[in-house]
């Protein structure tokens, strides 16, 4: 079974509630009842219900079993209202500037605030939405997980590899938030998506906390910047297998890894790779998935206190129904 439809099925297992902002996207329109329809999610798509339903009749969408909801006629609006000016007072954000953020155009806030609340389980956006906006109202209405203070993402790699990760899939971060992480930030990434594997794959992490050093072959700051975020990290998760800092060949080569780093516990058979910085991360991801022919499942946002996912602006509906699942499966803990 491919990893999207074992996500799917996953999903399937407990349904959990899905809001979706960008109602005013056609894209939404058409994904919010199709999610519904194949069971993987209950639906809450923003905006006029008239208007919605209009717009799925011209498409010829179907929006059966979704909840069209309103922001600014929500019987809910005045507790968001007080819950935003509460969770804002130190910015000094005032009532009439809170409730217009929960009504305003781009339904960020308010899909956040049903989030934070518990009244959808997480949410899916950017659609329409830049990246930035879509984290931005996450990371100020929702907040990050406890302990975290990073908010990171993770690729899910399907590579034509199977002796690769398990049976060729292996989580890669961070690809696409953090350009420069500090050693506390790398550790609360390699934390995260040590999670996120545990969660989409089903396995424990064995993550390689990556370098252009093995185990001290090279001497310089940028390699000493990665065995401080191990040594953080194992003290965040001391249960965990992690090992660093590894050449990518010794972290996923048995041989290489046997002769580069003997007696290392993820050595040559991590499944999790933790990329230093951004450019590493997404310049990795990229070549993997370009020149080895692998699919890449994301990115998927990690370190919130709960789940919000970020889609392309090109993102297709199926993209949407495939988010919609694996934010369904975060929700479930």
């Amino acid at each position: 079974m491919h990893l999207v439809d074992q996500i799917k099925a996953k999903a399937r297992q407990s349904l959990q509630t899905v809001v979706l902002p960008e109602g005013y996207d056609d894209r939404m329109v058409q994904a919010a009842g199709q999610i519904v329809k194949d069971g993987l999610a209950n639906v809450v798509l923003l905006g006029n219900a008239e208007t919605l339903q209009s717009k799925a009749t011209e498409l010829g969408a179907s929006l059966e079993g979704v909840t069209l909801l309103e922001p600014k006629t929500s019987p809910k609006l005045g507790e968001y209202v007080d819950e935003l000016v509460e969770i804002r007072k130190k910015k000094g954000l005032s009532r009439e500037d809170a409730e217009k953020l929960l009504t305003g155009e781009d339904n960020l806030y308010y899909g956040a605030m049903m989030v934070r609340k518990g009244d959808a389980g997480g949410a899916v956006a950017g659609a329409f939405n830049t990246t930035g906006d879509v984290l931005r109202a996450a990371f100020q209405v929702i907040g990050t997980a406890p302990g975290m203070r990073t908010v990171s993402s993770v690729f899910l790699m399907v590579t034509k590899t199977p002796e690769f990760g398990e049976n060729g899939v292996l989580c890669f971060a961070d690809c696409a938030v953090n350009p420069n992480p500090d050693a506390q930030a790398l550790a609360e990434i390699a934390v995260s998506t040590a999670q996120s594997c545990k969660s989409f794959l089903g396995v424990d992490a064995r993550v390689g906390m990556l370098s252009f050093s093995t185990k001290g072959s090279a001497k310089h700051e940028d390699a000493d910047k990665v065995l401080k975020a191990l040594e953080i990290a194992k003290g965040m998760a001391p249960d965990l297998q992690i090992d660093g800092e590894l050449q990518a060949d010794a972290a996923l080569l048995p041989k290489v890894g046997a002769k580069k780093a003997p007696g290392s516990p993820v050595a040559g058979k991590a499944n999790t790779i933790i990329f230093p910085d951004l450019d590493a991360g997404n310049i990795g991801y990229k070549l993997v998935e370009r020149l080895a022919g692998a699919e890449a499942v994301g990115p998927i946002i990690q370190g919130l206190a709960k789940p919000v996912n970020d889609l392309s602006r090109g993102c297709s509906v199926e993209d949407i129904i495939s988010v919609s699942a694996i934010t369904a499966v975060q929700a479930q803990g």
